[in-house]
């Protein structure tokens, strides 16, 4: 007999998260949390001194994974998620406007960067323990040399304001991108491997929550 399915909430509204775990075979339950994600960071920073760009992943993964969590009134699994770009040992998350874009890619070109993004599960099943764990997982990116006319005409698309980072693998900005070292899901904000390993850790198989299960 097929495990029973288990429900996973996104606690994101990251289009290319929810399409990541669609693609296989996941089919999650969206519930964008509420978490001001500028506060969240100021008042850790003030309680623990700088944060490091992986922290600030995990940190923000966990607020949004434990703020759905908290208003759930279904029996699920949440997963949070939260995703930063770290040049120069600074972490940069969405550009606030075009400008920030423009001067994010003239830095950016030509040069390498670590993508870091938070995976935070909170098990809220009713069969399940109260779990609350994560981890960030990290992929080295290296970014094609653009000149000016191709920064500000990629930055009129408006892509790169509604991303962390200003950049996207698997949209537009994956023309810039030369390679990677490490997870691609991860550089897109959502790591498979990791997720999994996430789930065997509060007792749930990959195929609990995966496609072929649910139509088993």
């Amino acid at each position: 007999m097929p495990p029973a399915p288990v429900t996973l909430v996104l606690a994101s509204a990251s289009p290319a998260r929810a399409a990541t775990l669609r693609a296989a075979g996941v089919e999650p339950l969206v519930v964008v949390s509420t978490v001001d994600e500028e506060a969240a960071v100021a008042d850790a920073s003030l309680r623990h001194g700088r944060l490091q760009p992986a922290d600030v992943a995990l940190l923000l993964a966990r607020a949004k994974a434990e703020e759905v969590a908290s208003r759930l009134e279904t029996s699920a699994l949440v997963l949070g998620c939260d995703s930063v770009l770290e040049i120069d040992g600074e972490a940069h998350g969405k550009p606030a406007d075009a400008a920030e874009a423009v001067a994010r890619w003239r830095r950016m070109r030509g040069r390498s960067g670590v993508l870091h993004t938070g995976h935070w599960l909170v098990d809220e099943r009713r069969a399940g323990n109260g779990a609350t764990l994560g981890v960030s997982a990290s992929t080295r990116v290296d970014f094609a040399r653009l000149s000016d006319d191709e920064v500000e005409a990629y930055v009129a698309t408006g892509e790169p304001l509604r991303v962390a980072g200003a950049f996207t693998l698997d949209g537009l900005g994956g023309a810039f991108v030369t390679a990677i070292e490490g997870d691609p899901h991860n550089v897109v904000g959502l790591s498979l491997p990791l997720l999994r390993e996430l789930l065997l850790r509060v007792g749930v198989g990959w195929f609990e929550v995966a496609g072929s299960a649910r139509s088993a």
